[in-house]
């Protein structure tokens, strides 16, 4: 039985080079070798067979394939097909340009970061497959970074051990009312204390806010909580109350709602990109992690404008 494991992809050049140039010397010069090398390869690949793969006519003839060196040069052009079609393959997945990333994000990076960064790696990139976890469990998130569910993923505040990333912005707490509910600007926590408010159900940004508006002295009475950012900004729309959320959490262009500072403000929330530490990224979570920290210097320029 043929033993085709010290087969090597030189013997399968040289046995192609030679069939297609007719002599050892055209070969050799085909492929940049001595016509010795050239011979020798033939010579090695003839003993992994046990027979040989050209008939040597001598003198100016060319030589001829026997039917065993037919039938595995027909083999062999298709294996160096495969081989040039994965070299490009993966030179292309080294610079990103294909490949397949899965993303971790919870609902406001969603909305108002993912679009903007995904748009640019398919203007870029069309080939790459993206794949989206969201949720707004943080730790739901981390697992999915430990796990290998996802690559890289957007987290609120510093990542935990094994955990990598690049800090990207913060996100400070705004309230949200109708227009002309308060003069432009910051509003004074005194300003809103009386009036109902609109609130998420318990979740980590929620219980900081709330923490947050207690440790300036407001306690505040909710009248309808929902988890969708949304349907708050459409409850405060509808006059059903006041809300305190996240910036990132509001649509800046909504000018059916207003947005205020609080004066005095309370702690932010850090928004990071992340990634499992002492992993190799590929280039597709590289180029991701460079765009979104591109999209938020300009969410940032935003925060800029309403401070």
């Amino acid at each position: 039985m043929i033993d085709l494991r010290q087969l090597e992809l030189k013997h399968v050049v040289a046995l192609d080079a030679v069939a297609s140039e007719g002599t050892f010397g055209r070969a050799a010069e085909r492929l940049g070798y001595t016509q010795s090398a050239v011979s020798q390869q033939i010579a090695a690949l003839e003993r992994i067979l046990g027979d040989k793969v050209f008939d040597r006519p001598g003198g100016p003839r060319p030589v001829v394939l026997t039917p065993l060196g037919a039938e595995l040069l027909e083999r062999g052009r298709e294996l160096l097909a495969r081989v040039d079609a994965m070299s490009l393959e993966l030179d292309l997945f080294r610079t990103g340009s294909v490949g397949r990333l899965s993303v971790g994000t919870f609902q406001s990076t969603s909305a108002m970061l993912l679009p903007k960064i995904v748009g640019r790696m398919r203007d870029q990139f069309p080939s790459i497959e993206m794949h989206v976890v969201e949720s707004d469990d943080e730790d739901r998130l981390v697992t999915a970074l430990v796990t290998g569910e996802v690559e890289v993923s957007f987290l609120v505040g510093e990542p935990p051990a094994d955990i990598d990333g690049l800090h990207l912005f913060d996100d400070p707490y705004v309230l949200v009312a109708r227009p002309g509910q308060f003069d432009e600007g910051p509003v004074s926590v005194d300003q809103f204390a009386d009036e109902p408010m609109i609130g998420q159900h318990p979740n980590a940004c929620q219980l900081t806010g709330e923490a947050g508006l207690r440790s300036v002295g407001l306690t505040p009475t909710y009248v309808y909580r929902t988890n969708d950012n949304s349907t708050v900004a459409a409850m405060v729309r509808a006059g059903m109350g006041v809300a305190v959320m996240p910036f990132l959490c509001v649509e800046p262009e909504d000018r059916r709602v207003s947005i205020h500072p609080l004066e005095p403000s309370i702690p932010d929330r850090s928004i990071w990109v992340a990634w499992r530490e002492h992993r190799t990224q590929s280039p597709a979570a590289q180029r991701f992690v460079d765009l979104a920290v591109d999209v938020s210097r300009q969410f940032a320029g935003q925060l800029r404008a309403i401070a």
